[in-house]
Order: structure tokens, then sequence, then C-alpha cells
């Protein structure tokens, strides 16, 4: 099952790299002019000393409050890039380019709270191994190796409520939990690969904006650009990673709701071309009564 999951995964990721910029070039646009008007405002007459503003030291604590802010901000837009990619993937949606509702924050509430849950599951976790260790090394010592891994794999099973919200279904996260009856640690295995899958990506982003030093006369606007498009850039293979690996959750879980009912894959293609059929109908009755109109 791990290698199932892992593999729809990467197969998901792969073919809709497209996707990720079509559903959320507007704001792609708006991360690099956030960024770029903050790491603006922060760079030091000598320039900055490592690849961007969200990277430099803390001289300040004013520039600490407003790097905090600006870590907020790309989460906000992070998290509307995701429910775009997410809400295409999944049911096709062509919502407007930049949009922020409801939906945004029920996502970034149930985010919220699978953190929160996460720490709090892994703190006990924490203290019943160090017991353990105490008494007997050997277990203890393993638990407590173990225990960052099996709070993932309970965030993990909780989590395919951040697809459901963005696609508007009301699953809750005692529905999550007991949809991934016998997913969960396929998911944390997914889940930490799809993670170091993402700090690699990260650190090839990284070293190719490094080497541009050797290939580009050096500015300050050269400077301000890659300080801006670095955290953009990092935020964009958060996205089009995780974002991937939940909507692959998502798949999975509703592909077992389909065979608890019954439902085979003909049915699904029936539906899809009857679904079809009524948008070439619908797109057809459009034009003529705009024909009409005209006449």
């Amino acid at each position: 099952m791990f290698i199932t999951v892992l593999e729809r995964s990467v197969s998901l990721a792969q073919h809709n790299i497209g996707t990720l910029f079509k559903t959320g070039w507007a704001y792609i646009l708006l991360l690099l002019a956030l960024n770029f008007a903050i790491g603006s405002s922060l760079m030091p007459e000598s320039g900055f000393s490592t690849m961007s503003y969200m990277t430099e030291p803390v001289a300040k604590a004013d520039e600490g409050a407003l790097r905090a802010l600006a870590a907020i901000a790309n989460l906000l837009v992070g998290f509307s890039i995701a429910i775009a990619y997410v809400r295409r993937i999944l049911i096709g949606a062509r919502d407007f380019p930049v949009t922020f509702g409801k939906r945004t924050l029920r996502v970034m509430y149930y985010q919220i709270v699978l953190g929160l849950i996460g720490f709090l599951s892994l703190v006990p976790l924490m203290i019943v191994s160090s017991i353990i260790a105490a008494l007997t090394a050997g277990f203890g010592l393993l638990l407590m190796f173990l225990a960052p891994f099996i709070a993932l794999m309970v965030v993990q099973k909780l989590s395919v409520v951040l697809p459901a919200a963005a696609v508007d279904d009301p699953l809750t996260l005692r529905e999550s939990w007991r949809a991934t009856s016998g997913f969960g640690w396929a998911m944390a295995f997914s889940a930490l690969v799809m993670s170091l899958l993402a700090a690699l990506l990260i650190f090839v982003w990284g070293f190719l904006l490094s080497m541009s030093d050797g290939l580009l006369p050096a500015s300050d606007l050269w400077l301000q650009i890659r300080s801006a498009i670095f955290p953009m850039g990092t935020m964009l293979i958060f996205v089009w990673v995780f974002a991937s690996l939940q909507a692959t959750f998502y798949g999975l879980i509703r592909e077992r709701f389909a065979n608890e009912l019954g439902l085979k894959k003909e049915d699904f293609q029936q539906v899809d071309a009857q679904r079809q059929m009524a948008r070439e109908r619908a797109t057809k009755a459009l034009a003529g009564a705009k024909r009409m109109k005209r006449d």
C-alpha cells in the first residue's frame, strides 16, 4: 500500500506541474510582489549576506516582527494556491484567479487543528518513551525515536479534511480517521518521503539561485529579486508536493467509498460522459441565445 500511495502521489505531482501554474499564476505574482516589497525594505546597504531576507540574521526586533508577518502572508497565499490547485485536480474547478473567503479560512482552521493534534500527541509519547527509557534503555530509546513518526501517522489519518474542505466536502475529523483505516502507516511513510523530496527540491532551488551570482552582474536589483523569488519558489514547492499528496489521499478514500457502494470504474466513466454532454449542451444553448440576442 505504501508503494501504491507514493507512486500515485508522485505521478499526480508530475502530471500537474502545469496545473499548478495555470491555477496559481495570479497568486504567484502576488507572492513575488509581496516578497520583493518586504525584501527591499529590509535590505541593508551592503546587501544581503545570505540567499534572501527570510534567511538573514535578525538584527532588530522590528525586523523580526516584519519577517514574521511576511511568513504569515506567504502562508496565506500558499493556502490559496493549494486550494485552487486541489480544486482543479479533483473537481475541475475554474475559480476566479484570486479568491479568499470561508473556504480558505476553513482549510487554515483545519491546518491549525492538525498542528495542535500533532503536538499534543507527540508530548505524551515522548513522556512515556522517556519513562520507559529510564527503565529499559533499548526499548525506550526506540519508542522515543518512533514517537515523531507515530504523531505524523495520526496527523496524516486526519489530514484528509484539508482537501475535503477545499472542494466543500463536509468531511469531519472523525470521518477522516475512519475512512483512512488501513492507510495510516502508508500515509505516514509517503508523507515522510514527500517531505524529503520537498527538502531536496528546495536545496536545489537555493543552489541554482546561488549559482546565478557568477552568471549575472552583481546589482542591488538582482539581490532584491533573488531575495523575493527564493521564498516564492519555496512556497510553490511545498504547495506542489503536499497538495498533490493530500489530493491522492482524498482520491483513495473516495475510491474506497465507491467500492463499498458497489460502483465500478465504468460507472464513473458514464457519469463523466454524461457530465461532458451536459456541458456541451449548455454551451450550445448559450451560444444560440447569444445569436438570437444579436438578431
